[in-house]
């Protein structure tokens, strides 16, 4: 783990550090006072979009680094995902006909769907070599 900001973590990008991921933006968003409702919808979020990483991003596995900051005024919290894999924006797929049935609807892209449902915004850029996504919460 990085200690070298308090607000960041960096780990293996893989699907078995998730809750350890979770667990740590969840201490965060608890000392910040976050809402539970956020709080879970954070969760998700964070579930989605590291899962991402760790299923994309490199071929085996590489470092991840996930960064939460919190603003005051206008309360606010941001989760920042970084990672030097492939170049890979999750955002540049299409929203999923969700007036489809399940059954008629193609496999994937539904979690990012709600990422972009219950977050207020999500930006995706590639810059020196890493892919870093952020998802913002107002509380």
């Amino acid at each position: 783990m990085n200690a070298s900001h308090p607000n960041e973590m960096t780990v293996e990008a893989t699907l078995e550090n998730i809750p350890a991921v979770t667990d740590f933006v969840d201490g965060r968003l608890e000392a910040a006072g976050c809402p539970m409702k956020a709080r879970t919808q954070i969760d998700v979020a964070v579930d989605e979009m590291f899962g991402n990483i760790a299923r994309y991003a490199y071929d085996t596995s590489g470092p991840a680094t996930v960064r939460v900051d919190v603003d005051r005024d206008p309360p606010a919290v941001r989760v920042t995902f970084i990672d030097r894999g492939r170049p890979y924006d999750p955002l540049a797929k299409p929203d999923p006909d969700v007036t489809l049935s399940a059954d008629d609807r193609p496999i994937g892209g539904l979690g990012i769907f709600m990422v972009k449902k219950t977050m207020d915004d999500v930006r995706y850029e590639y810059k020196d070599g890493q892919n870093i996504l952020t998802v913002e919460k107002r509380l």
